[in-house]
């Protein structure tokens, strides 16, 4: 029998696949714990009972944004390496950080997610939650860092870390540091990704 996450994949004009896109946004903005089931639900123009309905507690919505993301991230991963598999580290340094910036700043819950979760300790009480740094070694594989994807050293994830957690930074803070620049988003967008080059081409080539 399929989820509720299947089912809302399956149909992107369903209630419960605009719940889910509301929830991710929402929880995006403000964590899990000042994320209220009625804010999600003002959100889509519904009211309680029809997203209990559909998605049932907080907890159990929020555990489907975090497997939506996680799914997202790990198939645009697998898209990245194939693209980037046996060219030059130069190269797929470049191609990776373009084609991960256009990713996460089209999908800014995912770095702010990212940030709740590591860093201000806004945490949902069970296991599972959002997966990027988890996905280091296959990052630091596609990359050329290791020469497996299942004994990769302490170095190369860290290397990894550095690029994913600055990446995450310029998108989540965006809204600050954006107006510092006096760029649109555009212009941001590419600086973003004109100095993660700059700084890892150098550093790893």
């Amino acid at each position: 029998m399929a989820t509720s996450l299947e089912k809302a994949k399956q149909n992107p004009d369903s209630m419960k696949a605009k719940i889910l896109d509301a929830a991710r946004r929402i929880f995006g903005e403000y964590g899990f714990h000042g994320t209220t089931t009625r804010m999600i639900a003002k959100a889509v123009g519904i009211d309680i009972s029809t997203l209990y309905y559909h998605w049932g507690e907080k907890g159990d919505l929020y555990e489907a944004v975090i497997r939506d993301i996680n799914d997202g991230m790990g198939k645009k991963l697998e898209e990245v390496e194939k693209k980037i598999k046996g060219r030059p580290l130069s190269e797929r340094l470049e191609i990776a950080i373009e084609d991960m910036v256009d990713y996460l700043f089209e999908h800014p819950e995912i770095s702010n997610l990212t940030l709740f979760r590591y860093f201000m300790k806004t945490r949902h009480g069970k296991e599972l939650d959002v997966r990027v740094p988890e996905y280091l070694s296959d990052i630091a594989y596609s990359m050329g860092l290791a020469e497996d994807r299942r004994n990769v050293s302490t170095e190369a994830k860290m290397k990894v870390l550095f690029i994913m957690n600055a990446i995450h930074n310029f998108i989540s803070g965006e809204n600050f540091f954006r107006p510092m620049m006096q760029h649109d988003r555009n212009a941001y967008i590419q600086a973003t990704k004109d100095t993660l080059n700059f700084f890892n081409l150098a550093a790893f080539t």
